[in-house]
């Protein structure tokens, strides 16, 4: 089998390693070519586990990828979030890898350092041997099992668990959107967790909010605040985006913003609005990704 047939067979696997350590499209398709270019220089035949060598591949440019680009996130304006990405149905099916993909997890990882972003997501996500991610990492394996416990430890801290049914959440978005594009603020509130949080990214270049909005009753006035600005041609169309429910607004034939929708099946939780145009490149591709 030639080299390109193997990497072609693990791509999906290997874009999803790459984007859950950068949390960015761009960068995980970066990462994938240049990965590709130093496989395709190996005698792939003489490579007993071809998948783990991909993935220590993709992983190390993943991690010099994700160093390289922290001090620009460290001055970015505003909230850094992922690039949204439209996932397929099947990811649904697959609980632990719809939780890994979706914002609410990528902005807690967010919060780790490199090393441990790495070996979480190698561990927790993909469910690789300790010593194979010690290679990827270039740790000892008691390093790596040390930071996969303490970057566990961080995550579950930061990330409550509860089990979503999928119509019921549909439900929910649905009762969002028509409170919003109505200008109800009574039915806003009523959709909303009182903790509710709002996430915005604009990266400086389109108007967002600078800091977290947090309550029902601040979130509320910000979306109304937002929905009575006209855009040009709008149009609103729902979409899966990160495994999680989610709307995009055109301004014609161009998305304007993606918002996901985080939510406990009764209220909305948490919402992520994406307007930086540098990040929503892939808000209308499906992708497949897969562990």
């Amino acid at each position: 089998m030639g080299s390109a047939t193997v990497f072609e067979e693990h791509r999906s696997l290997l874009f999803t390693i790459a984007y859950e350590i950068t949390g960015s499209v761009t960068d995980a398709e970066d990462v994938l070519q240049e990965s590709y270019l130093r496989w395709s220089a190996v005698d792939a035949d003489g490579i007993r586990n071809q998948r783990a060598y991909l993935a220590k591949t993709v992983t190390r440019q993943a991690l010099n990828s994700l160093r390289a680009t922290q001090r620009r996130r460290e001055d970015y304006i505003g909230p850094w979030l992922p690039e949204p990405v439209v996932t397929l149905p099947d990811v649904a099916e697959d609980a632990v890898l719809a939780d890994a993909v979706s914002f609410a997890m990528l902005v807690v990882l967010e919060s780790l350092s490199p090393d441990e972003r790495a070996v979480f997501v190698l561990r927790e996500v993909f469910d690789f041997p300790y010593a194979e991610i010690a290679d990827a990492t270039g740790k000892s394996p008691a390093a790596v099992r040390q930071l996969a416990s303490r970057a566990k430890a961080h995550v579950q801290a930061r990330q409550p668990r509860f089990e979503v049914d999928a119509q019921r959440q549909k439900a929910v978005t649905d009762r969002f959107i028509s409170a919003t594009l109505g200008g109800d603020v009574q039915a806003l509130m009523d959709i909303l967790a009182p903790g509710a949080v709002l996430l915005s990214d604009g990266g400086g270049k389109v108007s967002a909010a600078r800091r977290p909005v947090v309550g029902a009753d601040h979130v509320a006035r910000f979306l109304l605040g937002i929905a009575t600005k006209p855009i040009p041609d709008m149009r609103v169309e729902m979409s899966s985006l990160n495994g999680m429910p989610a709307i995009l607004i055109y301004s014609g034939a161009v998305v304007d913003l993606a918002i996901m929708v985080e939510s406990d099946n009764d209220h909305v939780t948490g919402l992520y609005l994406v307007r930086n145009p540098d990040k929503l490149g892939a808000a209308t591709t499906s992708r497949q990704l897969s562990r």
